[in-house]
């Protein structure tokens, strides 16, 4: 008989690694689960690769690195894109209307099959509705297509066939995803605006410099009239765009690499985080929106059923910043130890007090799902002032400086032409 090595957490929350003995992988879990350990991991002892907790056995998901695998459904490098989100919140709405009228999960993913919108969305749920068929849950078939279902979806899908409530988990997935994708706009909205003005600002000034200037003070040059400083200033300038283009565009791809290696880095990103998080009006912005996701995902899978202490672990790579990631990881630490959540939450100096203290009464009350849900509530109101605040301050500053730099090039031309009219006058 195999030997399985697992790692599980047990019902008090508690981390618990050991071996047990099972023909297959699905009855190890069996076994497990009548000893109350949640399974997360499992594999056979001579290490031949993992099996994600729940998977039917002698079935093995495509190889994809656990990183890769906890795509998260709001912004980021991982994020899924716009289309893909609505996709998934679309048929995850349409599977939670149609168990919930009592159709069996294999007719729900029959029906999902056949008025699927994308070719790769039908041939995904026809995977799934094949696994299913074979005696995978559902939950375990949805682990093997993460460019759709990230690991907070399988496990919240995992927790409601667990409870019987798998159509109520699914309508609360859907609510979940489209409030992501809408958070995620309002920020973007705030973005997108000072990034098209600096855009279009750089397009006029390079016009401006390397095609109008030239034309310009090359009559002037001619003249063989002493040229102020201002304009000598411009005429340089201009000369070093014209010729030396290329160098300024290589400059800018080694800038943008050696960012993103930094980046990739964990001191990297965490030192970056923590600088963005500064930034003045941005950063105030990006911490609300992070808090927001926090609360939100956090609400969610714990209304679903999921363990305190992986509803942590999930929700701490959602929020999307390392500095908000290592205080979630903290705190799941503590919890581990027997702390309460609240406590090194208001002890981290990242989360707004406010936040600490609500969850402190939430737990006393036996009502944090309730009290996240009203922090989630809070932050999205404040976002969107956040976002008026920004785009009220931005666009301004960025009128005003696109004036000032066409107005000091305006002004470099016409000053030689100015006292070239004052020497002829006198």
């Amino acid at each position: 008989m195999p030997i399985y090595s697992y790692k599980g957490f047990t019902s008090g929350g508690g981390t618990k690694i050991g071996v047990i003995d099972a023909d297959t992988p699905k009855d190890a879990r069996s076994k497990l689960r009548r000893e109350n350990i949640y399974v997360l991991e499992i594999e056979t002892a001579a290490g031949t690769g993992v099996v994600p907790a729940g998977m039917a056995g002698g079935q093995t998901p495509t190889k994809v690195p656990l990183i890769k695998r906890l795509r998260t459904l709001t912004g980021g490098a991982t994020a899924m894109t716009r289309k893909r989100l609505d996709e998934v919140a679309n048929v995850t709405r349409q599977m939670s209307t149609l168990l919930g009228a009592g159709i069996p999960l294999t007719e729900t993913l029959k029906a999902i099959v056949e008025q699927a919108q994308s070719k790769e969305l039908s041939m995904t749920f026809r995977d799934i509705r094949e696994k299913v068929s074979q005696g995978a849950t559902f939950g375990d078939a949805l682990a093997f297509h993460p460019q759709y279902f990230n690991e907070l979806y399988v496990n919240m899908v995992r927790a409601g066939e667990a409870a019987g409530n798998l159509d109520v988990v699914l309508g609360r997935l859907a609510d979940f995803v489209q409030k992501q994708r809408k958070l995620r706009d309002k920020v973007s909205a705030a973005m997108t605006y000072p990034m098209v003005m600096v855009i279009v600002a750089t397009l006029v000034v390079s016009i401006l410099m390397t095609v109008v200037v030239p034309k310009i003070t090359q009559s002037l040059i001619q003249q063989r009239k002493a040229i102020p400083l201002p304009t000598v200033i411009l005429i340089a300038l201009s000369d070093f765009m014209k010729n030396y283009w290329w160098v300024m565009c290589l400059g800018l791809a080694a800038m943008i690499t050696a960012f993103g290696r930094i980046y990739a880095t964990k001191k990297g990103r965490l030192a970056i985080d923590k600088f963005m998080l500064r930034v003045p009006v941005f950063g105030d912005l990006l911490k609300k929106q992070a808090i927001a996701r926090f609360s939100t995902t956090f609400s969610t899978l714990l209304k679903s059923g999921v363990p305190v202490v992986q509803c942590l672990e999930i929700s701490g790579r959602i929020v999307n910043n390392r500095v908000l990631q290592a205080v979630i990881e903290d705190v799941r630490a503590k919890i581990l130890e027997g702390a309460d959540i609240a406590t090194p939450i208001k002890r981290s100096g990242v989360f707004p007090p406010v936040v600490g203290y609500m969850i402190a009464v939430g737990e006393q009350s036996g009502q944090l799902e309730t009290i996240l849900d009203r922090i989630s509530e809070n932050y999205d109101e404040e976002i969107d002032l956040a976002t008026q605040r920004a785009t009220a301050i931005l666009e301004p500053l960025l009128i005003v400086g696109m004036a000032i730099i066409v107005g000091g090039i305006i002004f470099a031309i016409i000053l030689p032409i100015l006292q070239m009219g004052d020497i002829g006058g006198v």
